[in-house]
């Protein structure tokens, strides 16, 4: 465990100091969000995090590799899957600053996308099986196809939400956490004398590039991750749950604990919950006002939880304590009954509608937006027009679709 923190705090550290050079590129490079009627933000904002949380990702991972404990994850058989995760996520990042800076057509944005899911897949990160009584995938072709199915929806989910400053880093964050004590203690269960596990290693450093970020993203944001960090840690939370499936041993866990060996793929749902369901309304609302799913709107969850009365900041912690409440729930099969973690979950869902409901919304102060904004506008470089893009989860009618 020890190792994985020290990862972490290292990935979190290299994140937090790179950020202002980050922020100092997307100026030089104009990745710069515009403000417009339906966007939160009120002043143009760099954009460009996710080169910051790129550069914590590769010097942790390379430190990694130099540790003996994680000797299994960087073995010939192994190491190439590791790379793949990072190799994929640096596609994604270029193919987010380039998006960030022109403004990429959606079909030039799927297909990066695709790319860098079958960087992936090819490097041997790929679904073989399911852990849904003893599943197969019938054919390599098959396994190819659900793998980059599974990395470009859940990259395009974290992309999706990513509309209120420090929300998505804040989410990952969180239900990274959750998902990286699972996976560490499934690997425990599995092999108890040997802890080292690609999906925990990932997961770690995806924490920390994420809590390292934060500082600078949360409201009021001096730099937005952009599409660069989004789909980054998209990729990375899905290159993670793939790497799990085949290490889940059902035989290790019996009654009710059983749950999740069966059903790996639980937890990464519930850690995207909220992503994924903002995508899935979002879609299904468009298409019954017959719209096309790729329209603009301004009725994502964070934009419903401003309109009931809460500030930024307040909408911002109470999406956070909801995916806790998804995430370490799930977690939380791997330890105690279904019935307790029931119970559990049951009063901290009634504790996160009471903050999303209550008084909360129209009195006191808490987590008020009082902050001053004035200072905030980057200065634009000279000769560049309008800055391009907004907050990557609300942009363009055609990034909000793949994003």
């Amino acid at each position: 465990m020890r190792v994985y923190l020290l990862l972490m705090l290292v990935a979190a550290a290299v994140t937090f100091l790179t950020t202002p050079f980050a922020r100092w590129v997307a100026l030089k490079t104009s990745a710069i969000s515009a403000v417009r009627s339906r966007d939160v933000h009120l002043v143009p904002t760099p954009r460009l995090g996710g080169l910051a949380m790129l550069i914590g990702m590769v010097v942790a991972v390379l430190l990694a590799s130099r540790m003996p404990f994680l000797s299994g994850v960087f073995e010939p058989g192994e190491v190439s899957q590791v790379w793949g995760i990072v190799g994929g996520a640096a596609i994604v990042c270029g193919l987010g600053w380039a998006d960030d800076k022109w403004d990429l057509d959606w079909v030039t944005k799927l297909a990066g996308q695709v790319l860098a899911a079958g960087f992936m897949a090819l490097q041997g990160v790929q679904l073989i099986s399911l852990p849904i009584a003893g599943t197969t995938i019938p054919s390599s072709r098959m396994s190819l196809v659900a793998t980059v199915l599974v990395v470009v929806v859940a990259m395009n989910a974290v992309n999706f939400v990513d509309g209120l400053d420090g929300l998505a880093a804040g989410l990952i964050a969180i239900g990274g956490t959750a998902f990286f004590l699972y996976t560490y203690r499934l690997t425990a269960e599995a092999t108890p004398d040997d802890f080292a596990s690609l999906a925990s290693l990932m997961l770690a450093v995806m924490v920390g590039v994420c809590v390292g970020f934060l500082p600078h993203n949360f409201h009021p944001a001096r730099i937005f991750m952009g599409d660069a960090g989004s789909m980054l840690i998209g990729l990375v939370m899905a290159g993670a749950a793939i790497t799990v499936t085949g290490n889940v041993q059902p035989d290790v866990m019996t009654g009710a604990q059983a749950l999740p060996a069966f059903i790996t793929l639980l937890l990464p749902v519930a850690v995207l919950t909220l992503p994924l369901l903002d995508m899935g309304l979002a879609v299904i609302r468009r298409l019954a006002a017959g719209k096309s799913p790729m329209a603009p709107d301004r009725m994502h969850l964070h934009h419903r939880m401003m309109d009931l009365g809460h500030s930024h900041r307040r909408a911002v912690v109470i999406l956070y304590v909801w995916t806790a409440v998804f995430a370490f729930s799930a977690a939380a099969l791997v330890l105690w009954d279904w019935e307790i973690v029931l119970v559990w979950t049951t009063v901290f869902v009634v504790v996160a509608l009471l903050a999303t409901l209550g008084p909360l919304r129209h009195r006191g102060r808490f987590l008020d937006d009082d902050v001053a904004l004035s200072g905030q506008v980057p200065k634009v470089p000279a000769g560049v027009g309008a800055p391009v893009t907004a907050q990557s989860a609300d942009a363009t009618p055609i990034k909000e679709t793949i994003e």
